[in-house]
């Protein structure tokens, strides 16, 4: 029961969040939104997706340069539209991160691995929190105020959480208190590998996924216009969504099956200030949600086709 504890809380959390979604929203208009799609924006979205994939992709070969290691683009890009494919499937919006570090622990040891995939997340959740601050002033006057302070809050609090992180020193000085196991100065202990897996990328490799991720956030909020587009809500202005993806982004971090339901139950408060009823919003949410999920399914060839491969 243990060992499947988790799948059933992230199950169960992304039911109740729908529920509570759908609760606000009738049915016929959702299925309206979904009828008069504009299929072919819901397509640019797509292209999009998968672009954003292959932009990762380098992002993640910048840092294993920094660590000198040998792995070719190619394999990486591999590595991230299957790992994408294994999200659509696993109850987690993270399950293809470890598929993409037991790949490529084949070519490297196996903490460098988790700790480039950790630094690879960070670097574009810590350039979202900087986008949203940097965009913040140039906030529509219909904002709700209730949501500033959050989204500052959010946003300063994991900027220092993640360079604190990444610099390594504060977590070692006071890490002491830590069990013998979860120790951050043992060489040979895990959580001590991983740090120094993550910090041994350089800060030179980093600054490069930082630009590599300026850019991918960029076209992830670009996505979720081109995904308004689709459903007919120009309106709303790219800097809106510049402001609201960070948090949509942490929501992943909440126990559910790829940040479905969380998404869902927290997408009205947040596009109230672009004057979206609670349905309209729930379908965005829900229409982003299912085009990242077609994405994932290039993954299924060419994981067989891999799999084929390597044998």
């Amino acid at each position: 029961m243990k060992k499947h504890a988790s799948t059933v809380l992230k199950v169960s959390v992304t039911i109740i969040g729908l529920v509570y979604a759908l609760s606000k929203v009738p049915l016929n208009t959702l299925a309206d939104s979904f009828q008069h799609l504009n299929w072919g924006w819901v397509a640019v979205t797509f292209v999009l997706m998968v672009l954003g994939l292959f932009m990762r992709a380098y992002r993640w070969l910048m840092l294993l340069r920094g660590l000198k290691t040998a792995v070719s683009f190619r394999r990486l890009a591999e590595l991230y539209i299957v790992g994408n494919f294994f999200n659509t499937f696993l109850p987690s919006g993270f399950g293809g991160d470890l598929v993409r570090v037991m790949e490529v622990s084949q070519d490297m040891p196996g903490d460098i691995a988790a700790g480039t995939v950790i630094v690879d997340r960070l670097t574009g959740l810590l350039m979202l929190f900087g986008m949203a601050l940097l965009a913040l002033p140039f906030r529509p006057d219909n904002f709700p105020p209730e949501l500033l302070w959050p989204v500052v809050g959010v946003s300063v609090i994991g900027l220092i959480g993640g360079f604190v992180l990444l610099e390594g020193s504060l977590i070692r000085r006071f890490g002491g208190w830590l069990p013998n196991k979860l120790s951050v100065t043992d060489p040979q202990r895990p959580l001590a590998k991983l740090l120094n897996a993550v910090q041994g990328c350089g800060w030179r490799a980093v600054g490069r996924a930082f630009l590599v991720s300026a850019v991918f956030d960029g076209m992830l909020a670009i996505w979720w216009m081109t995904t308004g587009f689709a459903l007919g809500l120009d309106h709303i202005g790219y800097t809106y969504f510049l402001i609201v993806i960070p948090i949509l982004s942490v929501s992943m971090i909440v126990p559910s099956v790829g940040g479905l339901g969380v998404r869902e139950a927290i997408a009205p408060l947040l596009f109230a200030g672009a004057g979206l009823p609670a349905g309209e919003a729930v379908t965005l949410s829900l229409l982003v949600f299912v085009t990242q999920r077609a994405t994932g399914m290039l993954g299924a060839p060419l994981y067989l086709y891999t799999l084929w491969r390597d044998r």
